[in-house]
């Protein structure tokens, strides 16, 4: 990891946010947890389904050893957004793995609250 900690609040805050908006998925695998574990942490084994050129920086953002990690995404295209994707990891008790991915935008460049164009709602101007 790197020498800087993660902030623990702003990364519990990030996957705290508006869970409408977020891309869960939850995949049943047949391997035991610490296989999985390998494959979502080490640098090497990542690399081959989660390239480093996805990521803002290789490290983990958060990691709890052996049920959860997160890192921090960049889009390749503009606006070039950033998100925080969690992967975490729980023993279904028969020797195989639960593996949920929760993916969260993390840049405020767009909103996260979106309203329909037929909402009804009044419109304000403002006086410039």
């Amino acid at each position: 990891m790197s020498n800087q900690e993660p902030d623990a609040d702003a990364v519990a805050k990030i996957l705290a946010g508006n869970e409408a908006t977020d891309l869960i998925l939850e995949y049943k695998l047949d391997a035991p947890p610490e296989k999985v574990w390998r494959a979502i942490t080490i640098p090497e084994f990542r690399e081959q389904w989660l390239p480093g050129k996805d990521l803002v920086e290789a490290e983990p953002l958060a990691e709890v050893g052996g049920e959860e990690v997160s890192y921090r995404m960049k889009d390749s295209t503009p606006p070039y957004l950033e998100s925080v994707v969690a992967f975490q990891l729980r023993p279904d008790g028969n020797g195989r793995s639960v593996l949920k991915i929760i993916h969260r935008l993390a840049d405020t460049q767009i909103p996260m609250e979106t309203k329909a164009a037929n909402n009804n709602e009044p419109i304000m101007m403002c006086a410039a």
